[in-house]
């Protein structure tokens, strides 16, 4: 067991995965402490590193690309003191930080995980229910359906559309852009095939926000829908046309196994805790209703 306990939080890595928690610090960021304690497991882990610093250093954490659907929804753009994924360390353990980094790396090594792209997600994403207020409007989402609720800050031809409601089937992708200088950032949701027209000052489906302190939160609720959506990189399926009977009863199989290897994943995160039993329940009734 490697751990290292600092202000910013705790990382402790079992051979099998790598945890997470949080401080509790008033320097913490504020996505960090709502996103809460993270479990990684080590086939999502791309590699480790520790950046020394004349005020201390920096542990990263860097994950295979599509493993995460929060990095995914973040494309990047998560600032540095967000980032789950990185730890400021005092300078008094940087021999502790340097040991960390070189039990991830040889576990890596050993169990041959690698770097390369992954075709599904291997973390679950942010605990649902999730509801934050920020810019323009709330967006809440419960596993199974995202609403949006407008205030005073919203354009009167936003707001007169009314609260909205979006079943989880109905979204095809989720978009989320941080404020970058004068620029507002959002949050939308599309439906599946659509492209983004309207402005999100004026789509009824996307929350602007200016640039404050709750704004990060929002790529939470992004992570959490996009957790639930069909992974960007997976292998898109054959049409029905292109199908032979044999082939179509083949597709068939191969998708009953896969939402079988999913139920298998969902029990897995929630025997070793990952997931709450109202979670576990949610995710297990979206997928039963694919079969």
């Amino acid at each position: 067991m490697a751990e290292i306990f600092e202000k910013d939080g705790t990382w402790a890595f079992d051979g099998g995965a790598i945890r997470i928690v949080p401080g509790r610090e008033r320097g913490v960021h504020l996505l960090r402490q709502t996103l809460g304690e993270v479990v990684v497991p080590l086939t999502a882990v791309a590699g480790a590193s520790f950046e020394p610093g004349r005020k201390g250093g920096r542990l990263r954490l860097r994950l295979r690309d599509g493993a995460d659907p929060l990095l995914q929804a973040a494309r990047g753009q998560l600032p540095d003191g967000a980032d789950p994924y990185q730890l400021a360390i005092d300078p008094s353990h940087a021999g502790v930080a340097e040991y960390f980094v070189d039990e991830v790396r040889t576990a890596l090594l050993l169990e041959q995980v690698p770097d390369g792209p992954t075709d599904r997600y291997l973390l679950p994403g942010p605990a649902v229910p999730l509801s934050v207020t920020a810019g323009d409007g709330t967006v809440a989402f419960d596993g199974e359906r995202i609403s949006l609720e407008w205030n005073w800050k919203t354009e009167d031809d936003k707001k007169s559309a009314g609260r909205q409601s979006l079943p989880l089937p109905e979204v095809g992708s989720v978009e989320w852009q941080p404020s970058i200088g004068l620029e507002n950032g959002y949050l939308r949701f599309l439906h599946p095939g659509q492209t983004a027209r309207t402005p999100p000052k004026y789509d009824p489906h996307a929350i602007e926000f200016y640039g404050f302190k709750k704004d990060p939160l929002l790529a939470l609720v992004a992570a959490a829908v996009m957790a639930r959506l069909p992974h960007p990189a997976a292998p898109a399926p054959a049409t029905p046309a292109a199908l032979t009977k044999g082939e179509a009863a083949s597709g068939a199989a191969s998708d009953h196994d896969a939402l079988l290897r999913r139920l298998r994943e969902l029990g897995e995160l929630h025997q070793a805790g990952v997931l709450t039993e109202e979670e576990f329940a949610a995710a297990k009734r979206a997928v039963l209703q694919r079969f």
